[in-house]
């Protein structure tokens, strides 16, 4: 196994549905701009309360990328 060195980065992604789909969200917008992204750890879960009800999901992740240039098999 290859060994590897990673960069990571914070993002805050958010939804209305799940927050599920809040990391889905982040990290889709992520990989539009960050390349070989390879994991995510979340850090923290929060939301909105309104009319009793949880009307927005938040989470709050570390995200990991290996740096370009190195093995290209990585």
């Amino acid at each position: 196994m290859p060994d590897h060195t990673y960069r990571i980065i914070e993002l805050a992604g958010s939804s209305e549905i799940s927050h599920a789909d809040a990391i889905e969200n982040a990290i889709a917008r992520a990989s539009k701009t960050v390349h070989n992204l390879r994991w995510f750890e979340v850090a923290q879960m929060c939301g909105e309360i309104e009319g009793g009800e949880v009307r927005h999901h938040q989470v709050t992740m570390k995200v990991g990328f290996t740096l370009e240039g190195g093995d290209p098999n990585d």
